[in-house]
């Protein structure tokens, strides 16, 4: 029997979907580039912009093209504040001793999404995993990490058996690793998070090339996501 809900705010909805094309776009639009991504009408777009851009949630440049706001910085510094703040330590060492962008992931209904990263501060050339990156789960090394601590009636409708028996190959030893995956090139190494009381997360790097092997890259991950959790109780 279908669950009775009430009906959800068209409008609210469609603020939410702005705040995402903004998000994924990484560069600002034009509000005609809004409609058309939204599928409204200009107007549509014009109204749901300024009442964001009211609450500093987008800001609009000179030219008028539009991008997310500094207000949206601070209510992202507040999810799961506690966690961010044991583990960016965490993550800046990594990042700094392999040389690669180090970065916790958290699961948001099928998908992986980044919720804090640092860039190494010495390296040559780094990938940039900014907060709020975001992929399908059954996706990327992080994405398998965060699966592997996920009941199994819980994975996504279209995790196949393949997928399944990755996943549990690579539990043995206890850390993931993808290539080309989510982005062309690159790589990555995750190990997962478990937290009591939390969904479930991964610690992860992602590359384009490293003298380091994988384990090795997975130990030092291990060693983080210890601290993490020993640091939260868990």
């Amino acid at each position: 029997m279908a669950e009775d809900r009430p009906p959800a705010s068209q409008t609210l909805s469609r603020g939410i979907r702005i705040l995402e094309v903004l998000a994924d776009a990484r560069e600002s639009l034009t509000i005609d580039e809004v409609a058309r991504r939204l599928d409204v009408h200009r107007s549509v777009a014009y109204r749901l912009l300024r009442t964001l851009e009211d609450h500093g949630l987008v800001a609009r440049d000179g030219n008028g093209r539009v991008a997310l706001g500094a207000r949206m910085a601070a209510l992202a510094a507040g999810v799961a504040h506690d966690l961010q703040a044991e583990a960016l330590p965490e993550l800046t060492g990594v990042a700094n001793e392999l040389g690669m962008t180090c970065f916790l992931s958290v699961l948001d209904h099928d998908e992986c999404v980044t919720l804090a990263s640092v860039e190494p501060r010495h390296a040559v050339a780094s990938v940039a995993q900014r907060p709020g990156t975001r992929h399908p789960v059954t996706r990327g090394a992080p994405g398998k990490a965060i699966l592997s601590v996920l009941p199994s009636g819980a994975w996504p409708a279209g995790a196949d058996e393949h997928l399944r028996e990755e996943v549990a190959d690579a539990s043995s030893r206890g850390w993931f690793e993808s290539h080309d995956e989510v982005i062309p090139s690159l790589r990555a190494v995750a190990v997962p998070l478990e937290l009591r009381g939390r969904g479930p997360a991964a610690v992860a790097v992602v590359y384009l090339a490293s003298p380091h092997a994988p384990a090795e890259i997975a130990a030092r991950l291990a060693r983080s996501a210890a601290v993490i959790r020993s640091a939260l109780g868990a």
